[in-house]
């Protein structure tokens, strides 16, 4: 082969090769191209259905939470529920008591003098003042009611 036949058969490898490094660049900027098309095109639809399921499950959210009030305010009712029945029950239990003890009471007046003599002997023991206020029908008479019997005042004076 002689010096210019094989420079031809390098200069035509050499467009070979430059043709086919064309070829890639120009593939390769098409390529960019879609990709940077589709992503101008597909992040809006992307955003607008990321937001969407933000939106569904920010709606999921507000829903549980008011389930959960719901049976919180449930469990409230129920608890006033066993609450009332329980006081219902206690106050009958303290209504029997008193019952039984106002009966045994109303029979035994003695009973009841040795209490109260037994209590004020039980305060002096420790140490408190007991002041007696005359009674009358065991009301007490209070210095106060004869004011109401004073002669009207005369402010013409």
């Amino acid at each position: 082969m002689t010096y210019e036949e094989q420079r031809k058969l390098d200069q035509e490898r050499e467009r070979r090769w430059t043709r086919l490094a064309v070829k890639w660049v120009i593939a390769g900027f098409m390529i960019v191209s879609l990709c940077v098309g589709a992503g101008m095109w597909g992040c809006p639809v992307y955003n607008v259905w990321q937001q969407r399921l933000v939106g569904e499950a920010e709606l999921r959210r507000a829903e549980q939470n008011r389930q959960i009030k719901i049976q919180e305010a449930q469990a409230v009712q129920q608890s006033a529920i066993h609450l009332k029945a329980a006081e219902v029950t206690r106050a009958e239990g303290v209504a029997a008591a008193n019952k039984i003890i106002g009966d045994s009471l109303r029979q035994n007046e003695d009973y009841l003098l040795y209490l109260w003599i037994h209590n004020l002997a039980e305060a002096e023991k420790n140490g408190a003042e007991v002041i007696y206020v005359p009674t009358e029908a065991n009301l007490p008479i209070l210095e106060a009611t004869r004011r109401w019997h004073a002669p009207p005042v005369d402010k013409a004076k």
